[in-house]
């Protein structure tokens, strides 16, 4: 295949991933502070590589994926959750998890990222750290792009139909891949944490 054909076809899936991401641009892009008695979770998601492909986010609550919304590359999504425990989700050909401990009135922030699987692009999801030195900092010149670079965007009446159409197919991979979350160390799974003193 040549190169102008890769080309063609890639442009061609980068406008259809595009057109077919269900969620709504928010008017009002301000992200707000976290509500009385709440915690906030917002996730965004950056890069070219991938782009084509939309995941979906959940809250898993007593077991069940409780749907969040759907993020498409430049985009961000925020979510109140109860402070507390959480494991939050990511799907899209397969399933990864992000571990988090939140404070009342607190905003926090993770950064979905795309690594290529068996026929298209996966996701990771990564705490964006209240420390100079992680990975993923909220002191990093890259967290303040990552915020000019994403809309912020609400479910709609069409992101949620897509839920109910796929939560079985949601369900099953929750189910395939946590013992695969589980599996990893201690350490490791710290590194995937969202930890109290992360949020502001």
């Amino acid at each position: 295949m040549s190169i102008f054909r890769v080309l063609i076809l890639s442009m061609a899936m980068i406008m259809v991933g595009c057109a077919s991401n269900p969620m709504q641009i928010k008017t009002n892009q301000t992200i707000q502070k976290a509500n009385q008695n709440e915690s906030q979770v917002i996730f965004m998601r950056s890069s070219f590589v991938g782009s084509a492909i939309n995941g979906s986010l959940y809250d898993i609550i007593d077991g069940q994926p409780k749907f969040i919304g759907i993020i498409a590359n430049g985009t961000k999504i925020a979510y109140n959750a109860k402070p507390g425990k959480h494991l939050f989700m990511v799907v899209s050909e397969a399933a990864d998890f992000l571990e988090a401990d939140l404070t009342e009135g607190k905003t926090y922030y993770s950064l979905i990222t795309p690594r290529m699987g068996f026929w298209k692009a996966r996701f990771s999801m990564w705490p964006i750290k209240n420390d100079e030195n992680a990975e993923y900092s909220l002191n990093s010149s890259d967290f303040k792009e990552w915020l000019l670079d994403t809309k912020l965007v609400e479910n709609s009446a069409k992101s949620n139909q897509w839920f109910e159409k796929n939560k079985n197919s949601v369900h099953s991979k929750y189910l395939e891949y946590l013992p695969v979350w589980k599996e990893k160390t201690p350490q490791d799974r710290a590194k995937r944490t969202l930890h109290p003193q992360d949020g502001n």
